[in-house]
Formats: C-alpha cells, sequence, structure tokens
C-alpha cells in the first residue's frame, strides 16, 4: 500500500508542474481582446479507447513465493466519458479485460483437492526443472475514473490525470510451463479458476499528456480465495495509451 501511496504522491506532484506548464502556454495564446485563440472542438475526443501495458509484482506476498524479475500485465477497455457540465472535469465508465502473467522463479504452483480439506493451492520448487513457468489470470474489467483535462477542447493534445477504481470478475486462469524430456519440449498446462478470487478491485491513477500516460494499479484483494492459497497482493505500473 505504501508504494501505491508514493505512486500518487508522485503523480500529483508532477500534475502540479504541469498544469502550471500548460496554463502559462495557455495564457501566452490570448489575444490582445482576451480572446480564447486555440481552436474549439465541438466534441472534443472522449479517451473511448483505453489501452494498458505494465509491470506487476506481488508486492504483498510470503518469502516462500519467488518471481522473475519481469512479469506483466496487458489491459484493454472501451470507455464512455461523462463531462461534468463545463468543467474540465469529467467522469468515465467502462467495460474490457485484464489479463496478467507472473513468471515464477524455479517454482510451481501445485493444488490439491482432498475432499476433505478443501481445495488449496501453494507455491513449491520447481523439481521437474522447466524452462519457463507461468501463472496467468484473466478478468473481465469495468474501469471508473474521474478524469481532467487541461485542454478541454482537445484532449488529444495537452496535460491530463484520472483517478479511479476497477471492479472485475474472474474470466479464467492457468499455469503454463515449459519443459525437456530427452531433448523434445512439453508443455504443461493446468486450469486453476476454483482457487482464485471470484472478483478484484484495485484503486488507479494515471498521468500524462496526449495520447501517453504513465499508469498505476494497486489491488485491494487477494489472488486467491480465503484460505485458499497465500495473500497475494498485486502491484502495476506501466504505460496506457487514449484516443478516440
Amino acid at each position: 500500500m505504501r508504494n501505491f501511496l508514493a505512486i500518487i504522491s508522485l503523480f500529483l506532484l508532477s500534475a502540479a508542474r504541469l498544469v502550471a506548464q500548460d496554463d502559462a502556454s495557455h495564457a501566452i495564446m490570448l489575444n490582445k481582446k482576451g480572446i480564447d485563440s486555440l481552436p474549439r472542438i465541438t466534441k472534443p475526443a472522449r479517451d473511448f479507447v483505453m489501452i494498458q501495458f505494465g509491470y506487476t509484482d506481488w508486492t504483498v506476498r510470503p518469502d516462500t513465493v519467488n518471481l522473475k524479475k519481469f512479469s506483466y500485465t496487458f489491459n484493454a477497455y472501451l470507455c464512455y466519458d461523462f463531462p461534468i457540465k463545463k468543467s474540465r472535469f469529467s467522469f468515465a465508465a467502462g467495460l474490457g479485460i485484464s489479463t496478467t502473467s507472473m513468471y515464477l522463479d524455479k517454482q510451481l504452483l501445485a493444488v490439491s483437492d482432498t475432499g476433505l480439506k478443501g481445495v488449496d493451492a501453494s507455491f513449491v520448487n520447481d523439481t521437474a526443472n522447466y524452462k519457463r513457468y507461468k501463472f496467468n489470470t484473466a478478468y473481465i474489467q469495468a474501469p471508473f475514473e474521474l478524469r481532467y483535462f487541461a485542454n478541454k477542447y482537445n484532449r488529444n493534445n495537452g496535460f491530463k490525470a484520472a483517478l479511479g477504481v476497477q471492479v472485475g470478475t474472474l474470466l479464467g486462469g492457468h499455469t503454463k510451463g515449459l519443459r525437456s524430456v530427452d531433448g523434445t519440449n512439453i508443455k504443461d498446462k493446468l486450469n486453476t479458476k476454483r482457487y482464485l478470487s471470484p472478483w478484484n478491485f484495485a484503486a488507479t491513477a494515471r498521468i500524462g499528456w496526449g495520447n501517453f500516460s504513465a499508469f498505476g494499479t494497486y489491488n485491494i484483494t487477494n489472488v486467491f480465495k480465503d484460505n485458499a492459497g497465500p495473500p497475494l497482493t498485486p502491484l502495476t505500473v506501466g504505460i496506457c495509451f487514449t484516443g478516440l
């Protein structure tokens, strides 16, 4: 949580500087009569498409869970923007998909269902010597954002920022490992949906210029259901493309 608060603080600090610069540029473009000389667009872009790619880490996890250096998240959303009167603020809601691939370091995900103890997922040492082993999850996600646009006439040019939440429902989950047996590559795949949390809630933040921005998300929910696996809390930072 502290990491996410640090990211938010950095976003807000950068936002203040960029807004000041944007307002200064805007003032220079005013003519002698005080009429705004910027081109006015009757229907400004609403950032209808939002595509995100970022680095993901489990910031809250047991010491026994080991990850490789790079795991990633890919999100794709369609959003609708609702301007708040004539201000530079708007509210946006959308729907899309969020996928995450976590690469384990010399470990694999072991699952069990004894019938007496119920289901359980744990991370154990890799005795099969996998060349690559990853744990994938996919959620149908609905983002909700409070947005700010410094240039409300052309959102494809100018400073922008957003704070919000994401609400998701589990679409699927699986593990996939690649190992070699007598020189032949073998791919092992195991579905793990029953062990995963059926819902996903995350706090989000974005800051950028024009069609590109940096974003961060911090999960409020764990990856696994209660008592079905170790506590894991994802944190993602990356880049976001918006447009239309």
